[in-house]
């Protein structure tokens, strides 16, 4: 936001111009530390109520926030003055919902507020993880290196999502032409069909009769179908959000034969990510535990970190504690944090296990993704002959054909 300002100097000079800031109130602290006596402060023309709107549509995105703490690295590197950084960075920035968060961050840090603490003013942009590793850079001195590890960090989280989001790409489309190719048999081929089987004047088999029965209900009844099915998908989804649902899936999909040790390596990377880099950024190792359970998204992985986290505190190494769970922790896990433990290198054997288990996950992904063609190709053939095939066989039995 701008604001114009008339104010009165040390000298007694009258001045005026344009103030930048995230509020009325940062405006004025601004110009109160640089010796001026404000008279008058006003907002400049105020945006159009459209232009207003157009701010709920913006959304503060993974890849903005890397890029804000690879500049903020540099920044500092430099030797730019925080408050400096943060502004210049604003004045750089395109999405006006980001810009106004980054002037509302240094104004903030303006008025004597830390910068962890000034971050935590939006937790959804940065998390628990980013904060402390901040506040591990400002005990140690070391901002510059932290947001650059920061950077690295947040790197690799968005291109491994952005992999699992374009391998998903390809079953979810197969997925749609399956359902519509099914919704197109039972609604357009199935009653024409129909009405040449109900011209016999023959008993139908019950498979038959049920495939028939389901296709006039689609036809006639599509509303209440869609209705049904928007009804079963929202369920679903609240359910998922629910405490409970989330329980039941963290705990019983890493159950599965094959998506079950895929989500482990899935989980046990992110861990290994996570604690790395705090640890690496200087925070101690109970503290790591206890943010990565806090972020790891598995309740199982959550309950035996903060576990982890206890026993370390009592004396107890890591290794030995996840030992203890060869379900969810796999060998090559705890013997590479055993050899971290023992050498003093606790960090870097963390992040030999990402680099293995990124590869890992990779190669089970592309698996998985050429593994799907086939199971689609036969499901969706083996729908459609059974559907045809019901209707088709008191055609056959009576010689029809």
């Amino acid at each position: 936001m701008k604001f114009n300002y008339q104010a009165r100097s040390k000298t007694g000079e009258i001045q005026s111009g344009v103030v930048e800031a995230s509020n009325r109130e940062a405006a004025f602290n601004v110009l109160k530390t640089h010796g001026f006596y404000v008279t008058a402060l006003e907002e400049t023309t105020r945006a159009p109520f459209y232009a207003k709107k157009l701010k709920f549509i913006e959304r503060v995105s993974k890849k903005d926030i890397v890029l804000f703490s690879r500049q903020i690295s540099i920044m500092f590197k430099s030797n730019v003055p925080i408050v400096e950084s943060f502004r210049a960075i604003a004045k750089q920035t395109r999405k006006s919902i980001f810009r106004e968060k980054i002037l509302k961050l240094a104004g903030e840090i303006e008025g004597g507020t830390s910068l962890s603490k000034s971050l935590s003013i939006y937790p959804k942009l940065f998390t628990p993880f980013y904060i402390s590793m901040v506040r591990s850079g400002e005990a140690s001195g070391k901002l510059s290196d932290i947001f650059l590890y920061l950077a690295d960090y947040l790197e690799k989280e968005y291109a491994f999502r952005s992999k699992i989001r374009g391998a998903m790409v390809y079953p979810i489309f197969i997925l749609v032409v399956f359902i519509g190719v099914v919704v197109l048999i039972m609604v357009y081929v199935i009653p024409q069909l129909s009405e040449v089987l109900k011209g016999t004047g023959q008993e139908f088999p019950l498979a038959t009769r049920i495939v028939m029965a389901v296709s006039e209900f689609l036809k006639k009844r599509w509303w209440a179908a869609l209705i049904v099915l928007i009804g079963l998908v929202a369920g679903l989804y609240q359910f998922v959000k629910s405490e409970t649902g989330k329980k039941f899936f963290d705990r019983n999909l890493l159950k599965l034969p094959i998506l079950g040790n895929f989500l482990k390596k899935l989980y046990l990377g992110r861990c290994a990510l996570n604690l790395s880099t705090l640890i690496s950024g200087g925070v101690s190792i109970s503290q790591a535990l206890q943010i990565t359970g806090e972020i790891v998204n598995n309740d199982l992985y959550k309950e035996l970190l903060f576990e982890t986290r206890d026993q370390v505190k009592k004396g107890e190494t890591i290794s030995s504690v996840l030992e203890k769970y060869p379900s969810l922790v796999f060998p090559l896990f705890y013997q590479m944090i055993t050899v971290g433990e023992k050498t003093g290198s606790l960090d870097s054997s963390l992040m030999n296990v990402v680099d293995f288990y990124q590869k890992d996950v990779d190669r089970s992904l592309d698996n998985f993704v050429r593994l799907l063609e086939p199971i689609f190709i036969i499901i969706l053939g083996g729908v459609v002959a059974g559907l045809m095939g019901a209707v088709l066989l008191p055609l056959y039995s009576m010689g029809g054909i």
